[in-house]
């Protein structure tokens, strides 16, 4: 079976009756099996995955299947999923199987996508290469000795090697952005609020939110589409009418571009990244559209402002993991004490515990107004110019990531591994949606993304132009 590019692909080869679903799911678990070593998927639905399968073929010949027949998804291991394992791919969850359905799941369910297994990612989303995984490092399929970025490695790996049509991941400061220009796929962040966070392993509250990997702009538009909406389990979900993205992914002839010129300057930029990224902009130029330097006087406060808010959002997110209700117990405990202690200190792996440190510290009585009252300030001034230039220009474009997929085992040093995250953390300090879209690649052979901004709740404008982007580079 060939490897489709988008679910209209699918659908056109199951209404002319050259596939089913069932033969779809086969294929997928067939390219899962044999390509274990980039250890992408913690486990496999197999069984219920063909049974799906089957019941969406009876759909399909009766006329009744909904707009995600023929889609089969995978999930990062941080979305609940009644009676399957949640494990936030830490050992503090171990054995633990989630209670409900999140509203982002099951409205995938509802609309008869085809689950087919749980995805690796780092310890509850927190890290940006896939190593800090319980469960060992997923592999970048262009090059297994390098990682394939985080947290959402897993559901990028995914998608990439074929072994399913689309991942829905989780973005808190460009975990799906980052990972899907590593992998060469689409990763895409809403706007906050636009799809319910009910059901998602929460790591940085104000700042968390489900977003699809997948191959084509148009899956993209297609499964925001399903997943948005107003959700009474989660009061943070807007109430504000979902658009039919899928239906309008038509640009506008011309467009204000902006992009941010000491991104491009910057000294830790790939020149490969750079020139790829100058290529794309003297493209658009000569598309007609409106392409001027931008000043963003906050690129050097962005790291340590989303650094000093998550870290202590997740201090106090993960302090209901201590070893009594749920989830990993320490069986040397002697005490209630040592059991919070000792729970802890065996569940949590290091990075999660630096973190849960660094917010302690933050969030104390003596440093509360020095870091975290300041950061939230600084965090204020990003989100007031970013809107005042995304008032200016339709778009703003700067690079994913400052370098192509690194070795596994590279960046041992914590802070060399956060400031990857510099392009990534403006969107998800400003709440506004965000795209990576795939341009090229360098001379390994390693995929280079361009990302892409709009205005809070400007979705249907931005994947209308970024489907646009995408129509060569993967066709």
């Amino acid at each position: 079976m060939k490897r489709f590019h988008s679910l209209s692909e699918v659908r056109n080869e199951l209404m002319a009756g050259t596939t089913t679903c069932r033969q779809l799911v086969e294929y997928y678990l067939g390219n899962i099996e044999r390509q274990q070593h980039l250890n992408a998927f913690l486990e496999v639905w197999a069984d219920e995955a063909r049974a799906q399968a089957e019941a969406v073929d009876a759909k399909l010949a009766a006329g009744t299947a909904g707009p995600l027949a023929g889609m089969v998804v995978g999930l990062k291991d941080v979305l609940a999923y009644a009676g399957h394992s949640l494990q936030s791919s830490s050992r503090m969850l171990d054995g633990f199987k989630s209670l409900f359905t999140g509203t982002a799941v099951q409205r995938l369910l509802d609309a008869d996508a085809i689950l087919i297994g749980r995805q690796n990612c780092d310890e509850f989303a927190m890290g940006g290469s896939n190593e800090t995984s319980y469960f060992g490092p997923a592999r970048n399929a262009a090059d297994p000795s390098r990682v394939p970025g985080g947290s959402s490695g897993g559901s990028a790996v995914a998608v990439q090697a074929d072994m399913c049509l689309a991942s829905i991941g989780s973005d808190t400061g460009g975990s799906v952005r980052q990972p899907a220009a590593f992998c060469g796929v689409v990763g895409f962040k809403p706007t906050y609020s636009r799809i319910s966070r009910y059901g998602l392993v929460a790591f940085a509250s104000s700042f968390d939110q489900i977003g699809p990997i997948t191959r084509s702009v148009q899956d993209a538009a297609l499964l925001l589409e399903i997943m948005a909406g107003p959700d009474g389990m989660d009061s943070t979900a807007s109430q504000r009418e979902v658009p039919k993205y899928s239906e309008q992914l038509t640009p506008a002839a011309h467009y204000r571009i902006g992009y941010i010129a000491d991104a491009i300057d910057n000294e830790g930029l790939n020149p490969e990244i750079k020139d790829a990224m100058a290529t794309q902009l003297d493209l658009l130029r000569d598309q007609g559209h409106l392409v001027e330097a931008v000043e963003f006087p906050y690129l050097d406060f962005m790291i340590p402002t989303y650094y000093i808010l998550t870290t202590a959002e997740a201090s106090s997110n993960l302090g209901r993991f201590d070893g009594v209700k749920y989830g990993y117990r320490a069986p040397d405990a002697t005490d209630l004490e040592s059991l919070y202690k000792k729970s802890r200190a065996q569940g949590f792996g290091a990075e999660v515990q630096r973190r849960i440190l660094l917010g302690t510290f933050v969030l104390s009585a003596n440093y509360y107004d020095a870091y975290y009252t300041k950061a939230q300030r600084v965090r204020r001034l990003i989100k007031d110019k970013t809107d005042e230039l995304l008032r200016q220009y339709d778009f703003l474009v700067l690079p994913t990531t400052p370098t192509t997929a690194f070795k596994i085992g590279e960046k041992q040093d914590p802070v060399s591994m956060y400031l990857a995250d510099i392009f990534t953390v403006q969107a998800s300090l400003a709440g506004v949606p965000a795209i990576s879209v795939p341009v090229g690649e360098d001379a390994a052979g390693l995929p280079i993304g361009l990302q892409v901004m709009a205005g809070a709740f400007r979705e249907a404008e931005l994947l209308a132009f970024a489907n646009v982007l995408t129509e060569k580079v993967l066709a």
